[in-house]
């Protein structure tokens, strides 16, 4: 028994592909799960928030101070990154909530202080402040909207004590002289203390909360349909990778069997092997993806027809680098055995990673950079201007540009650990 127990332990002391199975992998994901899951506590760190100020009177002004110190949000309220261009309206902010620059864009409209007093008899007529929200993060909207809800009582306190101090009255009688007398100079203090000439101070606010409504800008014409194609993307390209790594897998088998070797030796020669393995295994990545786009079409409604010309684009790009890193794969490995290790660690790490897994808005920014290293992030980026954000071809150069570089780097590579092949 005690001869077993050490042949086993000498066997793993050996296969480095199996050491890594056995304890890198199980901590590498348990990091990943754990960084992602534990920081749904704190998804307020990470909610980046544009704010387009329509209304521009001192209550909405304090409005937009109190967001922008808000220790949960990340507040543009200006057309460029850096805070010097020119303030934000309502389209301007729907761009950056459609391109995917921000997940939530607060509208504070024209006429919303004006109103103000009507809010506790919800008058329809009443400017609601908007959420224009991408609803591929649900999480977001939420949150920004109970932050608002906040802001709205620390801005101005005076109005909430207001409010307060009129339900009292509205259930359980007027205050008496010496009640209100107090009441009013509080209320004065605080708006001295803050600056205040707008008037936002005893009936500032008639009712607990701004009147709010959540607009899904994304998508308004297909519903929710169009979701389906993050989950196609990320499965597709996932065993993308895994297709490819296993079909790049028969230059080991050729070798084996000593007709790589008569292969490299003939007029073809070692470029004309990998060219054609790399050909072939891109031909079955498109393949491949285009099948399970079509099952998502037919099954869950997935906007293909109306999508094509970008589909085909990335489509085609992914499938290129997914074969070029399958023979990368391929020829870093010795064995048929080794590779399979190999490829699941490595594409199961770049999967959780790159977001095929779970949406890479739900890591913490710090991960949502790494991701950015892997192919899969690039590659359901695409994906995800096409089907989501409807991006036009031309979008998508960022993407296609990547992934073209990743191409050319993977078969380099993929040549240069070739060459033992060439010298047997």
């Amino acid at each position: 028994m005690m001869t077993l127990i050490r042949i086993g332990w000498l066997n793993l002391k050996r296969d480095r592909v199996v050491q890594m199975l056995t304890f890198l992998v199980p901590v590498v994901f348990f990091s990943i799960f754990a960084s992602v899951f534990s920081n749904q506590r704190d998804t307020t760190s990470r909610i980046r928030v544009a704010v387009a100020d329509e209304d521009r009177t001192d209550f909405s002004k304090k409005l937009v101070k109190a967001l922008q110190e808000e220790g949960g949000l990340r507040v543009r309220t200006t057309a460029d990154a850096e805070g010097t261009g020119a303030a934000l309206d309502r389209a301007a902010a729907e761009a950056l909530v459609r391109a995917g620059t921000v997940p939530v864009a607060i509208v504070l409209p024209k006429g919303m202080t004006e109103h103000r007093k009507l809010w506790s008899e919800r008058d329809a007529q009443a400017p609601k402040v908007q959420l224009l929200a991408d609803v591929s993060d649900p999480v977001a909207p939420q949150v920004v909207q109970g932050l608002l809800q906040k802001v709205s009582f620390t801005a101005a306190p005076e109005a909430m004590a207001t409010e307060g101090v009129r339900m009292f009255e509205q259930f359980s009688g007027p205050l008496t002289p010496a009640q209100r007398q107090s009441m009013d100079q509080w209320l004065s203090s605080t708006a001295t203390e803050q600056k205040s000439n707008d008037g936002a101070g005893a009936g500032a606010m008639s009712e607990f909360g701004l009147p709010m409504e959540v607009v899904n800008v994304m998508q308004p014409s297909q519903g929710d349909t169009a979701t389906v194609s993050f989950y196609a993307a990320g499965i597709g390209v996932m065993f993308l990778l895994f297709s490819c790594a296993g079909a790049g897998g028969t230059l080991l088998e050729e070798e084996e069997s000593g007709t790589l070797g008569r292969l490299v030796g003939s007029r073809i020669g070692m470029n004309g092997v990998l060219m054609g393995k790399w050909l072939f295994l891109a031909m079955m990545g498109a393949l491949q993806l285009t099948v399970m786009f079509t099952w998502g079409a037919l099954l869950f409604g997935l906007p293909l027809a109306s999508h094509l010309p970008g589909f085909a684009v990335m489509t085609a790009i992914t499938s290129a680098a997914a074969a070029a890193f399958g023979l990368l794969l391929a020829t870093f490995s010795r064995t048929r055995a080794q590779l399979s290790g190999l490829s699941t660690i490595v594409i199961l790490t770049m999967s959780a990673l790159g977001g095929s897994m779970f949406p890479r808005f739900m890591m913490s920014d710090t991960m949502q950079q790494m991701g950015l290293v892997t192919f899969n992030a690039w590659a359901l980026d695409g994906y995800i201007k096409v089907f989501w954000r409807e991006a036009s071809v031309v979008a998508l150069w960022p993407q296609v540009l990547v992934l073209a570089a990743l191409t050319v780097v993977f078969l380099g590579i993929a040549r240069v650990m070739a060459r033992r092949w060439e010298t047997v």
